[in-house]
């Protein structure tokens, strides 16, 4: 008896893979454009009396850190925070300090917890952002006070409430990433 190997291969939606290989270009750089350019975002928007528009350069990262943990290494907060520094408003330096001590806090857990679920990794964000948020606004030469916070809370509770859609995002993102594209 023989059997037909023809049409056997594995397929998916992105076709078959045999002979299909991930984009180096598309691997690297989605991650880091993706931060980059949603570091961008709050500049496109209307300025107001109080902070509303969250960090989303900052969400990004932590987003990626937490569903891919090894595809951001712990230095990447410091250009990345640099970039944000050109554009944020904040005092030169204050990124580059709070997203490090993100992803060194980030390292931590994940060292002490290694398998969190959603739930963790959206009160581990929570966490992140609200201090990142305080500590900015301390480092910008405000002095803490109920008034202070008063305005830091509309922006902290749309970051807090718009991180599972840039979780989405990132796993769309992610997908793409990691399509198999045919071999030359």
């Amino acid at each position: 008896m023989r059997t037909n190997y023809r049409g056997t291969a594995r397929r998916d939606e992105f076709g078959s893979r045999i002979d299909r290989r991930h984009s180096r270009a598309l691997a690297i750089g989605i991650p880091s454009l993706s931060i980059l350019l949603t570091s961008l975002l709050p500049m496109l928007f209307v300025a107001s009396a109080v902070p509303l528009i969250p960090p989303l350069g900052l969400m990004t990262l932590i987003g990626w850190r937490l569903i891919r943990p090894g595809i951001m290494p712990v230095w990447a907060g410091f250009p990345l925070g640099l970039w944000s520094d050109l554009f944020s408003g904040y005092p030169f330096g204050s990124a580059i300090l709070l997203w490090s001590m993100a992803m060194l806090v980030i390292e931590a857990l994940e060292t002490r917890f290694p398998w969190l679920g959603f739930v963790q990794d959206w009160l581990t964000a929570t966490l992140i952002l609200s201090t990142y948020l305080l500590f900015a606004a301390v480092l910008s030469g405000a002095v803490v006070s109920v008034p202070l916070l008063q305005a830091i809370l509309p922006q902290l509770l749309l970051s807090v409430l718009l991180f599972p859609i840039v979780s989405r995002m990132i796993a769309r993102l992610d997908r793409l990433r990691l399509m198999r594209f045919r071999k030359f």
